[in-house]
């Protein structure tokens, strides 16, 4: 029987609504105000994405006079330890200030001093790029912008699958997250801005959504965009943070750069060292962590500053934590350790492969934010390119015309959540079934990697798929919805397996630590592993691509 659903039209569809999704949908409408511009966003715009109220710096800007974009193409690519093509951070740097003096006539706050001078702060290998900001309302900013201009965003509601037509993407079937109710969108363009995996490896503390990043980031983007042919790569960079204990917060550069000490368990000072993530996580496995950070000594006004970023711009959920657990930054100290493992765009290297018009390797298809691999383009990358992803897809969408949603593709897709919805009586609920799923991504996939482990990983992810559709219980929209989330954890899991294993050196340390290949070889790996999906049955297809170099003359 041929399936029954309501169809909306769009000239751009935009999946996900945070940091890149309403920069996309902002732009979009500026360049073509009567274009139709329909935005899913799985939470509530308002407050959702990986900034879900503020931030206190945009990482990435090349602000005249101080850097230039080809300083920042050169420190990155160090920092990236060469696994960088060079056009694409070329162009978020080179972009990177006029944004940012964008966001100033918005409204948003970048301190500066009594000469008129930004704060900037050296958190690169080479040059000054991370201006502070403070702004507790940048993301109702965004989000009061993008809809003002007329955007329409869909809340509550999670894109399942990219439907083609003659090699080009031409839509998507999508569902509320609450009802379960299916609907599709006819597009001329997509723009995949639905952040990474931070749903990925099980926190400590065991709790399913205590997640660094937004816990609805599962991968959804990435799994998309696999699923419609597009290229992938840098799934073997599997981040490990190394943060506040249990709320997995941000706290390191904010009280850093403002004279807190840093102690390990021997109490010896760390904070001289200026350490990175990376340096603070090698010292915890060498049994030297954890280390806290002590604010005791600083005088009550710099610690007022330190709560008001924290406790407003930041994470406002930061002060009911530190209440809870009886911390008072004025005689206390705060105790770090890593995080659980997730795949990340923008603070690291994983992603589809866009080039400089952020166009992916599929007819129709765009990619930003941490969806897309702009190497460790953070904040800024987001920014910059859900720009420029809208003003290539607004060319792309003026130039061809709507297609109809494939029937045959509609139909499988509603057999397969027939089916699925028809597992009421499976003995495993779903929150269980995730539970087990992500401790064993950790068991397996969390650096260090070797080969044993990344093929039980491959043998765990391959029995889970079974499971999924046969032991699982399904009773309502809500379990089902999880479903489809716990399926893209599993992709992402198997994506990030196979490219881990393929990448037989260890670079990023520790990200990618091979324990059975301990070191670096540019020889043989300096080059990006390729992914996208091979025939049905036949798994994932691995291929190599060199790395993009700037064109003399650029």
């Amino acid at each position: 029987m041929k399936p029954d659903f309501p169809v909306i039209k769009a000239d751009i569809l935009i999946v996900g609504g945070g940091s890149a999704g309403a920069m996309a949908a902002i732009r979009a409408k500026e360049i073509h105000p009567h274009q139709e511009v329909v935005v899913l966003e799985k939470g509530d715009a308002k407050y959702s994405g990986c900034i879900a109220r503020g931030m206190d710096a945009l990482n990435i800007v090349a602000v005249p006079g101080v850097a230039t974009p080809e300083l920042y193409v050169e420190s990155n690519s160090l920092a990236c330890e060469g696994i960088m093509d060079e056009p694409v951070n070329y162009k978020m740097a080179e972009r990177s200030y006029e944004l940012m003096q964008k966001l100033v006539s918005w409204g948003v706050c970048f301190p500066v001093d009594e000469k008129g001078n930004y704060e900037i702060l050296q958190v690169h290998p080479k040059g000054r790029f991370c201006v502070t900001m403070k702004e507790p309302e940048l993301k109702v900013i965004l989000a009061r912008r993008m809809m003002d201009l007329g955007a329409r965003v869909i809340n509550r509601s999670m894109a399942l699958e990219l439907i083609k037509d003659d090699g080009r993407v031409c839509g998507a079937l999508a569902a509320n997250v609450r009802t379960g109710e299916v609907f599709g969108i006819q597009a001329k363009s997509v723009i995949l801005t639905a952040g990474g995996t931070a749903r990925f490896g099980l926190p400590n503390n065991g709790y399913l959504y205590g997640v660094y990043d937004f816990p609805g980031n599962t991968g959804d983007g990435y799994c998309l965009a696999y699923r419609a042919g597009a290229e992938l790569s840098g799934f073997e960079y599997t981040l490990v943070y190394y943060i506040v204990k249990d709320i997995n917060a941000p706290l390191l550069y904010i009280t850093l750069t403002r004279g807190c000490h840093l102690v390990n368990a021997m109490d010896e000072r760390r904070d001289k060292d200026h350490p990175s993530i990376r340096t603070m996580f090698l010292e915890h496995l060498e049994d030297r962590g954890p280390l806290r950070i002590k604010l005791s000594h600083l005088p009550e006004e710099k610690i007022r500053e330190i709560e008001s970023i924290l406790f407003t711009t930041e994470r406002p959920a930061c002060e009911r934590f530190y209440e809870g657990r009886g911390i008072d930054f004025r005689s206390g100290e705060i105790e770090l350790w890593p995080t659980e493992v997730f795949l990340c765009g923008g603070h690291g290297l994983t992603g589809v492969r866009v080039n400089e018009r952020a166009e992916a390797s599929v007819q129709g298809l765009y990619a930003a934010g941490d969806t897309s691999l702009v190497a460790r383009g953070h904040l800024s990358g987001a920014f910059v390119f859900g720009e420029v992803a809208a003003e290539n897809a607004t060319e792309y969408a003026a130039s061809v015309p709507h297609r109809q949603l494939d029937p045959q593709a509609a139909a499988a897709f509603f057999d397969k959540r027939s089916r699925r919805m028809g597992q009421k009586n499976g003995t495993v609920t779903i929150e269980e079934f995730e539970y087990k799923v992500r401790r064993l991504i950790n068991d397996y996939i969390r650096p260090p990697k070797n080969e044993y482990k990344l093929n039980r990983a491959l043998w765990w992810m391959d029995r889970f798929r079974r499971e999924l559709s046969e032991m699982v219980r399904v009773e309502d929209a809500h379990d089902l919805f999880k479903t489809y989330e716990v399926e893209n954890i599993i992709e992402c899991a198997v994506l990030s397996a196979t490219a881990s294993k393929e990448r037989r050196e260890s670079r990023w340390l520790p990200w990618h630590y091979r324990s059975d290949f301990p070191t670096r070889d540019d020889s043989q790996w300096l080059k990006h592993i390729v992914l996208t999906q091979g025939e049905p049955g036949g798994g994932v297809n691995v291929t190599y691509k060199d790395i993009v170099r700037m064109k003399k003359g650029d």
